[in-house]
């Protein structure tokens, strides 16, 4: 018997191999975790790399030439992530969205989601497949992306003045190849093309009105995101959080909004319109206003680990399993189990504390964005 050397980049957090209950359940699509929510959204990290160095995702003094990334042999492959996929949609996901690190530096992704858009519904109905990406590489792989089956991206987007925009990804790459990637996606039907705007304070909240005006009358929808405190390694600070009612305020006193109501049970994003028509934007509020009640997405690491919330600090490792000797109802009642069992409420937990206080003590060492998507 051989032994096998685990890579040292595979044991970065914490993981569990889950329990296979005895009783093997078929799924309901009605599972639910301990606060009623169901599981309707999977968010499927496919590589851990990216070609930014965003300072709140992956600062370049942490993610440097020599930070181990994950090795090729542990990431899951396509044929791997689709057997979860369709385990995850038997209970009741109807929303996939791929993410890294940056997506679109995970080799043949296209097949993937040519894979991913054969799945359906219990009722028959397709899976909304959606991408989030930097736009780097999104001009020469739109067409390709949406002939696979890929429905809608969104780009993140953190200003439009290049100096600005240089600085934040830290790898100097110039914002007007972004705004080409977002026209090429719009160009062959990936639409409507979500632009999300992470705001720190007094590192780019100058971009906030320059991006309202340049996107209104686009078609493309706006969303500017509060500074997160994901991860250990972004140096979160309270005071560089701009509450998402202070972007709503700056961007109504030019261009007149009214609030909308959401598109679906679970929507992160408040939804206010242009008064004269010119389209939305939307606010997501982790810091200041936590939605944590209705959460109804879980996340998939690169290398297959399970995690039922954004700050988590442990995981569920899937892979152990898929690469065991079970079955797939093993599989789908190993998942039920870690769903049923769901408790994370951390955004909650965090607005409770007192104001001098960053974070909830029990939070450990959480996942880094980078590694399981946003």
């Amino acid at each position: 018997m051989t032994n096998k050397t685990i890579p040292l980049a595979d044991l970065r957090y914490a993981s569990r191999v889950p329990h296979i209950p005895a009783r093997l359940d078929a799924p309901t699509g009605l599972l639910a975790d301990t606060l009623g929510r169901p599981l309707r959204d999977l968010r499927i990290s496919v590589t851990d790399r990216c070609n930014f160095r965003c300072s709140y995702c992956m600062p370049s003094e942490v993610f440097n030439k020599d930070y181990a990334f994950l090795p090729q042999t542990s990431l899951l492959s396509f044929e791997e992530i689709t057997r979860l996929a369709k385990i995850f949609v038997a209970h009741g996901v109807e929303k996939i969205r791929l993410t890294g690190g940056e997506p679109l530096l995970r080799k043949n992704l296209e097949v993937l989601i040519e894979m991913l858009a054969k799945l359906q519904t219990p009722e028959g109905r397709p899976l909304d497949i959606t991408l989030t990406t930097n736009a780097s590489l999104l001009a020469r792989k739109a067409q390709a992306l949406k002939d696979a089956g890929l429905q809608r991206v969104t780009v993140s987007l953190d200003g439009l003045d290049d100096a600005v925009f240089r600085r934040m990804n830290d790898v100097d790459f110039p914002v007007a190849d972004v705004l080409g990637g977002i026209e090429a996606a719009q160009k062959v039907g990936l639409a409507p093309v979500k632009i999300n705007m992470v705001v720190k304070r007094g590192t780019n909240d100058s971009e906030i009105l320059p991006m309202a005006r340049h996107f209104r009358n686009t078609g493309t929808v706006l969303r500017f995101i509060e500074y997160m405190d994901v991860g250990a390694t972004n140096g979160w600070r309270m005071d560089e959080v701009l509450p998402s009612a202070q972007v709503i305020e700056r961007i109504n006193a030019e261009f007149p909004l009214l609030p909308i109501t959401a598109n679906y049970a679970g929507e992160t994003a408040e939804r206010w319109r242009y008064v004269d028509g010119g389209g939305e934007v939307g606010v997501i509020s982790s810091v200041t206003k936590a939605f944590c009640g209705d959460c109804n997405r879980a996340r998939l690491s690169t290398e297959g680990k399970l995690f039922l919330c954004l700050f988590a600090s442990q995981g569920h490792d899937l892979r152990a399993l898929l690469r065991g000797n079970y079955g797939d109802d093993q599989l789908s009642a190993a998942v039920g189990h870690i769903w049923q069992a769901r408790t994370d409420r951390y955004s909650e937990q965090r607005a409770a504390l007192p104001a001098d206080t960053s974070q909830p003590e029990s939070s450990g060492k959480r996942v880094e964005m980078s590694y399981i998507g946003g």
